[in-house]
């Protein structure tokens, strides 16, 4: 049995900030939190310890784009590259493609829980079944109505955590319902459907919504759309792109106020050029261009980010008038109770001793995973 003992000067638990406590870890697990101890200190941590950040929308990192690089080093290679930014957990996250590949993916996060590699929790489908409208940089050739084929996929049992978003006017409330009695959360999203289909599609089991304000029916005064019902619903969580581009700072604001505390989350929809140089990457045949911190496709549209979740946190503090420890709730904890997640998110004895050591300066200086250091 390998035991871990931590001097924390501050200490964040998800909950609260603490000063001066003292941590200790046994097989991946936090076994106490205390002022004192008797048992010999391993490790003094001057800086602030804070719940590793979970990332419910990840397509790539690293040079890896789960859709180009649908194996076990693919996976690998993302969670490591978003380490490095604080992401203890993550699911990695297709978008809309074919059965064999989405079949490939799920063989990949299959195999990569299998293998216990370090970060990944579940599986994200983005697509197939959105609306064409609302597509985004979706690839229309492979957008349709959902078979036998992708349901067998969804429901498949060795897969974690599993998401799938879908247009909910596309999607019939029956099989809404039945992928969420399967265990699957179901988010709405790149759905041009109005307020009262999209009530109908929470009614029938959906609970969030992907990338607030992004590739859905827009607020209006006479037809509320997807965005009205995302805010007006109490009980649905709704992740949210904070890069400064997808989302303006003053609606961001607007929907904080909104929906109740601990139903926004951040995500990043980060693409693989995160943790790289690289300024383009190829994407279905045409490719995506990177600008600054900004992806488009060669069509305009934006194509994903290059965002990370600590930099995510770090313009939620700066821009919405969010404080820290709320930021690091909206990155960890409250994504890790989307997902059911309940040893994630936050630090308490027996959950797992995922968490991340941040500078004043808003840099990930240290990313700990089942107890193990994997940066830093």
């Amino acid at each position: 049995m390998t035991t871990l003992c931590i001097k924390a000067a501050k200490f964040f638990d998800g909950h609260a900030l603490h000063q001066d406590v003292f941590i200790c870890i046994e097989n991946g697990k936090i076994t106490s939190i205390d002022s004192t101890t008797d048992k010999a200190i391993d490790l003094v941590i001057t800086d602030l310890i804070a719940p590793g950040l979970v990332d419910v929308q990840v397509n790539g990192g690293g040079g890896a784009l789960l859709n180009s690089q649908p194996t076990v080093e693919g996976v690998t290679t993302m969670t490591r590259a978003h380490a490095k930014f604080g992401t203890t957990a993550m699911l990695p996250t297709l978008i809309t493609d074919n059965v064999d590949v989405m079949q490939k993916a799920a063989d990949a996060i299959s195999q990569s829980l299998k293998d216990k590699v370090p970060g990944v929790v579940g599986v994200h489908f983005e697509g197939p079944h959105l609306s064409v409208p609302k597509k985004g940089a979706h690839s229309e050739e492979f957008i349709r109505r959902i078979s036998e084929e992708e349901m067998a996929v969804f429901t498949r049992q060795d897969l974690g955590k599993v998401i799938v978003t879908l247009a909910a006017e596309n999607v019939a409330a029956d099989d809404i319902k039945r992928l969420v009695d399967a265990g699957v959360r179901v988010c709405i999203g790149h759905s041009n459907a109005d307020f009262e289909t999209t009530n109908a599609a929470l009614a029938a089991g959906a609970s969030g919504f992907t990338h607030l304000f992004n590739a859905m029916s827009a607020f209006q005064s006479r037809e509320p759309g997807v965005t009205g019902a995302a805010l007006l619903d109490e009980n649905s969580w709704c992740g949210i792109i904070i890069d400064g581009h997808h989302v303006h700072y003053g609606a961001a604001k607007l929907a904080i106020k909104a929906k109740p505390q601990g139903k926004i989350m951040l995500v990043t929809d980060a693409m693989s050029p995160v943790g790289t140089d690289d300024d383009s990457f190829p994407f279905f045949g045409s490719k995506v261009i990177r600008t600054g911190d900004r992806l488009n496709a060669l069509t305009g549209e934006l194509a994903g980010s290059c965002l990370d979740m600590i930099g995510a946190v770090h313009k939620t503090v700066e821009h919405l008038d969010v404080d820290l420890q709320e930021a690091l709730r909206m990155a960890a904890l409250y994504p890790a109770q989307y997902i059911k997640a309940d040893n994630l998110g936050h630090l308490s004895v027996g959950a797992q001793a995922d968490f991340i050591v941040i500078s004043d300066d808003m840099q990930v200086s240290q990313t700990w995973i089942h107890g193990h250091k994997v940066h830093g």
